[in-house]
């Protein structure tokens, strides 16, 4: 018990400083200045109105399907706020489903680094779209062991967003990398472990389901 309170709390404690972060990015973009952060490095397309609008579209509302895992892995809110838990995943699929999906498949096919680059997006993009549906189709039916594991899945991606950040830091400091190879190996490190993990972690809350029967 006292584990999973600590583990609880850790994960509240990452996800809090890591929506923070997210935050503090979100209102510089907000001043729609074109010369700062990851905006210094797409001067090419920066003209492009497609991916101006895709850019734009995807740094304002992707902080609001980061901003659910407050709520939504918590038995404890499920069981007590039904009603807000369904409110919350409502506006969670809808921002990944028919705002990030489209938008996120432009900002792929722009991506830096080469074909390596763009398909790690791409790739990313989809599998973020087939598993938040799966999770949505799957509570529909009423199967919640399925919905739960889908949305583990469709999180670890959306987590991505800190983890791509968080591996550029580290590949960076530790090898030197040229920034494009650096931009490739990021593209990928920033979504793959996450998704094993989240594997790892399912298959480590059905051990526990049988070892409880």
């Amino acid at each position: 018990m006292i584990l999973r309170l600590l583990q609880s709390f850790i994960a509240y404690l990452v996800l809090s400083a890591a929506t923070f972060l997210m935050l503090r990015m979100v209102i510089d973009y907000s001043s729609f200045r074109s010369d700062i952060h990851f905006l210094q490095f797409k001067q090419a397309y920066i003209q492009i109105p497609l991916w101006k609008a895709a850019f734009y579209i995807h740094v304002f509302s992707s902080i609001l399907a980061l901003a659910a895992g407050f709520t939504q892995f918590s038995d404890h809110f499920l069981q007590h706020y039904k009603r807000l838990h369904k409110l919350i995943g409502n506006i969670y699929v809808i921002d990944i489903l028919i705002i990030n999906f489209p938008a996120g498949l432009i900002m792929g096919v722009y991506a830096n680094g080469l074909w390596p680059s763009k398909l790690a997006f791409i790739l990313l993009d989809c599998l973020w779209f087939y598993f938040t549906y799966k999770a949505l189709i799957t509570i529909k039916k009423g199967d919640v062991a399925a919905h739960k594991r889908f949305m583990i899945r469709s999180y670890a991606l959306t987590f991505s967003a800190i983890t791509l950040r968080t591996w550029k830091i580290i590949l960076f400091h530790a090898f030197h990398p040229d920034p494009l190879t650096l931009y490739m190996i990021d593209a990928w490190m920033g979504f793959v472990p996450n998704l094993l993990f989240a594997e790892w972690w399912i298959y480590r809350c059905r051990v526990r389901l049988i070892n409880n029967r």
